[in-house]
């Protein structure tokens, strides 16, 4: 529903009263998932043109330079709402959904990768979040395999804050050739096609029923069909290479009038349709559910008479239903007409842009009060206890229960696969590579907005840098609760003022993002859960390293670690406690970090690092003998620190460190003292009896065997596997 003063700026534009159709197009258009009217004027602060940048955010997908004329393109979406109420459904169509906007930039889709966002799985009141899991996951891994496009990787995370709810996101990366990028260029009389799908009332008020506090509403949950969207991929490919189609569109959130009306203003005309054209499930469809029904898998063409029988021939030989509904003309309206009348006429640009809000920011009291109430943790004794139950937490523990139900290899493209690096790696060619990573950390943004946003963009562009790739864009999915209060609006304010700050000073263009608001259910609102993605491009098969130790590898850290605990897996799982100080990140030395360390791959100094965050130093040192099954020596004396206690310098999340092994550590030396690093050699790779041990004072303090520590870190299968709920 239309707010009162959006409803009489509405009258006022048009002169007139508007019918009901005409306001069910505009409330769904001018709803905030489709509007962006509390997000639009904060956005702009974001960078978004760089030297790889073709298309920036505003488009379907963003589109970036790789050379030799090939592109990639990247876009990030979610399916919140839906999942929650549908798991699998919700999840599935979420894919389907990020799959079209890469498909309708011309570009053949070549990746999927997901985050994900429960409540804790762990306890006996945690059925139902177990349930979201299961079936999220499970609805992602069969979109992707029965499409044929990899899942290629994710993360997960769990905390209370998501009880009865979850959140989904799903990003997709394509590749194509610059010169058959759809330029979304139109003439006066040329045709618009709908293929795919029949519409039918499944999704109607979807993008409504995603703008407010979370309520079970199945039918606003779409059905996916994944075989016919398979279809639409290998049809809109042939119809792009036979240079066919002049424009076209996803049909989203927001059904034919958001679509219709972005599309119109995005070609400067005007459009008129004919509602009885369009093919339908249901015959007896009113015009109101035919225009913001969501039915999924369906796109609209644009396509000139000349190409309109050879584009239609190719949809008819993939079997895919369309219908011809309109033509272009020299106006800017959307005119929609049944049998030949006129039931609605508005200006796409009217439609296309909802008048933005300015909301109010207030700092949030409950920062305060977390503040003033904080105590800290006693210094444990068991480090062992301790590790190993760190290990075990779901939030740090392998999610192979997750990426062993994806087809990862499928279209030979993967070369970095789930689990085997901090990225995954993507085949261009033979001698170009992408790297993708998605991150997020709900626990330090709730702290800290501002340095948890940052953390996310130092970790993101930590792991492409770690798989070794030069970070090339940024994609965000920024997700809060109600922005209409203040003290949310805050914290969604200080992660645009991060994103921007970082991608300013690191010269990386954000090239397309989302922005989901009211994630509350009637318990409350989510933790502020920024989720950045960064995209790396490597040029050459030999700059590829991966974080699996070796026998004989001298390990090295680049970085010092300080007391920064707050929004810590130890202090928030371990120990139960929320408060302390977030890391902060110097942006310098982020910057000066992690060229040394894609120095030091490009030249061949190290073939193996993995970055130090979640869980911290321990962690990341036990991931690293995990990965190559060997035995690790460690003296923690050498490690460059700030801590005053032993368990702060384990476990403390400090940015912009990096963990790397070489066999040339006398080079490494020399290098990094040349680049001004702090750095320091920590310890060795080795049979050590198949242990891992972590030396303090020249004596053995900490020992864990290598599969005892597997063990705990493989409890997210074993905790899946128990689960018997349908």
């Amino acid at each position: 529903m239309l707010s009162s003063t959006e409803d009489d700026y509405l009258t006022r534009q048009l002169g007139r009263t508007p019918n009901p159709l005409e306001l069910d197009m505009t409330s769904t258009e001018w709803s905030e998932h489709c509007s962006y009217k509390s997000s639009k004027m904060l956005l702009k602060l974001l960078p978004t043109k760089g030297t790889n940048v073709i298309i920036g955010p505003g488009y379907d997908a963003g589109v970036l330079d790789v050379g030799n004329g090939d592109v990639i393109t990247v876009h990030i979406e979610s399916h919140n709402h839906p999942s929650a109420v549908d798991p699998y459904g919700g999840a599935a169509t979420g894919v389907g959904g990020v799959i079209r906007d890469i498909i309708s930039m011309g570009t053949r889709p070549i990746g999927l990768l997901n985050a994900l966002r429960f409540a804790p799985i762990e306890n006996s009141n945690s059925s139902n979040s177990k349930w979201l899991f299961k079936n999220v996951v499970k609805g992602i891994a069969d979109y992707g395999n029965c499409i044929g496009i990899p899942n290629v990787g994710g993360e997960v995370e769990f905390d209370k804050s998501f009880r009865e709810y979850c959140l989904v996101d799903v990003a997709a990366i394509g590749l194509g050739r610059k010169d058959e990028i759809i330029p979304n260029e139109a003439e006066h009389d040329d045709l618009i096609i709908l293929a795919g799908n029949p519409t039918g009332r499944d999704g109607i008020h979807g993008a409504s029923f995603a703008s407010k506090l979370l309520v079970e509403d199945r039918s606003a949950v779409q059905i996916p069909d994944p075989f016919l969207e398979k279809l639409l991929i290998e049809a809109t490919r042939e119809a792009v290479k036979n240079g066919c189609i002049k424009a076209m569109k996803d049909l989203g959130g927001g059904g034919l009038a958001c679509c219709l009306s972005e599309l119109s203003e995005s070609v400067g005309m005007g459009f008129e349709i004919e509602l009885s054209s369009v093919h339908k499930k249901i015959p007896s469809l009113s015009p109101n559910e035919i225009m913001i029904s969501e039915s999924q898998e369906r796109m609209i063409y644009i396509v000139s008479k000349k190409k309109q029988h050879e584009f239609t021939r190719i949809l008819d030989r993939f079997g895919i239903a369309h219908s011809n509904i309109g033509t272009l003309k020299d106006h800017s309206d959307l005119v929609i007409l049944l049998n030949g009348r006129s039931i609605a006429r508005l200006k796409s640009s009217l439609l296309a842009n909802a008048p933005l809000v300015n909301r109010r920011s207030i700092r949030p009291s409950y920062l305060r009060k977390i503040k003033k109430y904080f105590v800290e943790p006693a210094e444990v004794k068991d480090y062992e206890k301790v590790i190993l139950k760190i290990l075990s937490n779901p939030n740090i523990a392998s999610k192979r229960w997750v990426y062993q139900q994806y087809d990862h290899e499928v279209g030979t493209r993967t070369v970095i696969k789930p689990g085997e690096g901090d990225a995954s790696v993507l085949r261009i060619d033979d001698d170009r590579f992408i790297s993708i990573k998605l991150d997020g950390n709900s626990k330090h943004c709730y702290l800290d907005p501002y340095e948890g946003t940052l953390g996310c963009l130092s970790e993101a562009c930590r792991n492409i840098r770690c798989t070794g790739a030069q970070p090339i864009g940024i994609i965000d999915h920024l997700q809060f609760g109600n922005p209409e209060r203040p003290s949310i609006y805050w914290t969604f304010k200080k992660s645009i003022e991060a994103i921007a700050d970082f991608c300013k000073f690191m010269s990386i263009p954000v090239v397309g993002g989302k922005v989901s608001f009211y994630n509350e259910t009637r318990r409350g609102a989510i933790k502020p859960s920024p989720v950045i993605g960064a995209i790396g491009l490597i040029e050459g098969r030999a700059n590829i390293v991966s974080s699996k130790l070796e026998s004989g590898d001298s390990l090295f850290i680049v970085g010092s670690t300080g007391e920064e605990m707050g929004g810590s897996e130890y202090f928030e799982n371990y120990h139960q406690r929320v408060g302390g100080r977030v890391a902060a990140l110097n942006l310098n030395m982020d910057l000066l970090h992690g060229n040394s360390i894609l120095q030091l791959i490009h030249e061949k100094i190290t073939n193996c690092v993995h970055d130090c965050s979640k869980g911290g130093l321990a962690i990341s040192l036990i991931e690293m003998a995990l990965q190559g099954n060997i035995g690790i020596s460690v003296d923690l004396e050498k490690i460059p620190n700030r801590c005053k206690r032993l368990d702060y310098l384990l476990f403390a999340e400090t940015n912009s460190r990096y963990l790397f092994a070489t066999k040339k550590p006398s080079e490494a030396e020399v290098f990094l003292d040349k680049l001004g690093c702090s750095y320091s050699e920590i310890g060795h790779a080795g049979d050590y009896d198949g242990t891992i041990e972590l030396r303090q004072s020249k004596k053995r303090t900490i020992s864990i065997p290598l599969q005892k520590a597997r063990s705990s870190y493989e409890n997210l299968d074993r905790i899946m596997k128990g689960n018997n709920e349908d």
